[in-house]
């Protein structure tokens, strides 16, 4: 890797862990602050890990950071306390949601679309690197990752609202009232990921000469012959 590649996660972890400790300075509440500061921490850690064997793009590094600086945002706040409405008025007198007529903070709607449209991007390199996937494949599983763990997100926040209950388990689960919080949730993530990997296959379309034919042989069956219980058989009489 070529010194200006190496240095620019080491630039950008620099930026993100300045921003993260000015947003670790006295949160709205720092117990949500705990709970949501864990998942960034948690996935700086695997980015280090990662770093020596699977060093991601430019891009892909520039799209984490984006992604986990709206989360600390969020998690300095709470999700349903950012004070965006605040900041616009300062900035032309009106508040947002009497523009658009919005009746919740929407932060969190904005940070789920962030996740599917932020991440499945490197979701996406890490298919392609590891798991060696070409073609329709390339851009079917990183969405469906995607939609995957947002539903997984859903579900932990679920289980954490339950497991620590009161006004810590409903600032964490931050619904705000709305009984379709967690299936607007994803599919706004899914959205964000549909958009994602539409726009990377438009450019794949146009600047990859052998676009047309490593789609086709992607979807081209290779094992004609049956698995399951044929594959089982077949292998029991190898083994005789």
């Amino acid at each position: 890797m070529s010194a200006p590649r190496r240095r620019y996660p080491l630039v950008l972890a620099a930026l993100f862990g300045v921003f993260w400790v000015a947003m670790a300075i006295a949160p709205f509440d720092r117990s949500t602050w705990l709970l949501e500061s864990a998942l960034s921490v948690a996935a700086v850690a695997a980015l280090i890990a990662l770093y020596s064997r699977l060093p991601f793009s430019r891009v892909s590094y520039t799209l984490i950071f984006v992604f986990l600086c709206l989360h600390t945002l969020g998690a300095h706040y709470t999700y349903s306390e950012v004070p965006y409405d605040a900041w616009f008025a300062a900035l032309t007198g009106r508040t947002l949601s009497s523009l658009v007529g919005w009746d919740r903070n929407h932060y969190d709607r904005l940070v789920h679309l962030a996740y599917g449209l932020l991440l499945t991007y490197p979701v996406r390199e890490v298919f392609l690197r590891v798991a060696d996937v070409r073609g329709f494949w390339g851009y079917y599983l990183p969405l469906d990752v995607a939609m995957a763990s947002s539903m997984l997100y859903e579900l932990i926040e679920w289980g954490a609202a339950e497991l620590f209950g009161g006004e810590l388990g409903v600032a964490y689960l931050g619904s705000q009232g709305d009984p379709w919080d967690a299936q607007k949730d994803m599919a706004l993530a899914t959205a964000g990921a549909g958009v994602a990997m539409l726009v990377t296959a438009a450019l794949n379309w146009r600047y990859q000469r052998d676009f047309a034919r490593e789609w086709a042989e992607s979807l081209r069956v290779k094992r004609p012959r049956p698995l399951g219980e044929e594959a089982l058989r077949r292998r029991m009489r190898a083994g005789r």
